[in-house]
């Protein structure tokens, strides 16, 4: 009987000590699954916070209320050489002048750009570009129209006449007269606004929808190689790019001449160009100076291009201050560019737009 009773007691004491050990690793073993699968989570969110840093958009800070400033510039020949400052603004205008030239207004945020230049003077249709994009409008001088206009749609100005320190004559560029010599920074212009109590936030959205990922334009049925683009102006002006298939943008030219920045002597590229035909006319405003006006509220069709390819879009403005509408004709959907600058050729309607 003693013997028997040994060998139970020993039964039970083996059978305890392997129903321990099994809690032991079973309890090991959720530790250690517990740990994998925090581990899991952190690689997760590793993961997720790459993709998202890649999927940044860098041309602008989407996050940011800045009010963007529009700056005129000159585009004469004569300051072809000394222009500075384009690279930074997020968006670029250039449209039809008087005597055949042309003039541009850069828009610039979240940047802080040193020197911009040459400034100029107003005409009155870049007021409605400025409006659409909410933004604070520099400009030394303007037509009879444009100051008559920027009272009147109460635009947010700052003038070589009401802001003299914002603006600075380079008196080291003898070799061109005074009024090309001007030049500001983004520094000035946020003294300037504040100074004259100007609203310097802005709860807008952008003109344009953008993307971080590459955008295709290949794939729509209607596309076009877009490896030289030529824009004229006049006889006088023409705009063109060329198609920089290693870096993915656009080297920009004006009459074939490499167009250059005077400050870091780099060729001028743009990542999107949006361009459209406007019917434009001389206006009658009492000067006999040639101005001109152009037929920009309304509708048309054009060209986005981006990346070695275009595809026809349409556009349309209903008033002064609102917003251009890109759409792509093929879906009729809401343009989105891609992530970089973009300039926006407004073309006399008379001129033969080329892209090959």
């Amino acid at each position: 009987m003693k013997k028997k009773r040994r060998k139970n007691k020993k039964s039970v004491g083996k059978k305890i000590l392997i129903a321990l050990l099994l809690v032991i690793i079973a309890l090991l073993g959720v530790y250690l699954f517990n740990i994998k699968k925090e581990n899991n989570k952190e690689d997760k969110k590793k993961v997720k916070t790459t993709v998202k840093k890649e999927e940044q958009v860098k041309i602008v800070d989407l996050n940011s209320d800045e009010r963007p400033y529009a700056v005129m510039i000159n585009n004469n020949k004569a300051v072809w050489n000394y222009q500075a400052g384009l690279q930074d603004a997020y968006i670029t205008y250039e449209i039809i002048v008087e005597g055949g030239i042309t003039r541009m207004m850069a828009v610039f945020k979240n940047v802080t750009t040193s020197r911009i230049a040459s400034v100029r003077s107003s005409r009155h249709y870049f007021l409605d570009y400025a409006l659409e994009n909410d933004a604070i409008y520099a400009h030394i001088g303007w037509s009879p129209k444009a100051k008559s206009d920027i009272s009147s749609l109460n635009i947010a100005a700052i003038n070589a006449d009401n802001s003299s320190n914002t603006f600075i004559w380079d008196n080291n560029l003898k070799k061109i007269s005074k009024e090309h010599r001007a030049y500001t920074s983004i520094e000035a212009l946020k003294k300037a606004a504040k100074n004259k109590e100007y609203r310097t936030t802005s709860n807008k959205s952008l003109l344009l929808k953008y993307q971080a990922k590459s955008i295709d334009l290949s794939k729509y049925q209607n596309s076009l190689v877009a490896n030289t683009v030529r824009i004229p102006y006049s006889n006088s002006h023409v705009t063109s790019y060329s198609y920089d298939s290693e870096n993915k943008v656009y080297k920009r030219y004006q009459n074939n001449l490499e167009h250059k920045d005077y400050v870091t002597g780099k060729q001028y590229t743009a990542k999107n160009i949006i361009t459209y035909k406007v019917r434009n006319y001389t206006l009658n405003d009492g000067s006999n100076k040639g101005r001109q006006d152009i037929e920009n509220i309304g509708s048309g069709e054009g060209y986005f291009i981006s990346e070695g390819y275009a595809i026809p879009i349409t556009w349309s403005k209903e008033s002064r201050s609102s917003k251009t509408i890109y759409k792509v004709k093929e879906t009729g959907k809401e343009l989105v560019v891609n992530d970089g600058n973009t300039f926006i050729q407004i073309e006399p309607s008379n001129m033969n737009l080329t892209i090959e």
